[in-house]
């Protein structure tokens, strides 16, 4: 019980650092490099505000769910252990005020694994993240990057279908990846 009153105060104060952020911004004058600063900051405060609530909810709070979102269109990705985990990280983002919708990329993740898998997926999603770090084409700050048993799944936003493609094929050229699940959205 005390850790779920940390959890809920340290997301409070995260909460609240992005809302004296945007209150900055607001008084900034108008203009479309404001307006986009204003949209990051606000979607920022929304996936805070969503990733709080996963925290906070009994079937969703230990699982492994990354939270993107863009113009308030939230997009979870990970591996939860079974489908009403799935369906409880819909539910819990849905009702997020501010959320327009919710786009549920989360995989169902098989049996148990060994330390040596949890190690060797660990590996790969650094290799993964590193390689799209150093690749021109790829923005890897929009890149969420998870691996289970070898298989990749690439999720967030990128700003073209080219970014996206760039993504998979940089993320296949690593060694010990499987296979490629790319559910990164093109922003629109």
């Amino acid at each position: 019980m005390a850790s779920n009153k940390f959890l809920t105060l340290v997301a409070t104060a995260f909460v609240g650092g992005f809302l004296s952020g945007a209150a900055a911004n607001a008084a900034i004058p108008d203009g479309p490099a404001n307006e986009r600063t204003a949209q990051q900051s606000s979607d920022a405060m929304l996936a805070a505000k969503v990733k709080t609530e996963l925290a906070k909810d009994d079937e969703t709070k230990a699982r492994k769910i990354n939270v993107e979102v863009y113009r308030g269109q939230v997009q979870l990705s990970g591996y939860v252990a079974a489908p009403e985990h799935k369906a409880a990280a819909t539910r819990v983002a849905t009702n997020v005020p501010g959320v327009l919708g919710v786009q549920n990329n989360l995989q169902i993740q098989g049996a148990d694994r060994s330390a040596g898998t949890v190690i060797d997926d660990g590996l790969i999603t650094a290799k993964v993240k590193a390689a799209l770090i150093g690749d021109a084409r790829t923005k890897a700050h929009q890149i969420d990057v998870d691996t289970r048993e070898g298989v990749v799944q690439l999720g967030g936003f990128v700003d073209s279908a080219a970014a996206k493609e760039a993504a998979s094929e940089v993320a296949e050229s690593v060694s010990g990846v499987k296979s490629i699940f790319n559910r990164l959205e093109v922003k629109r």
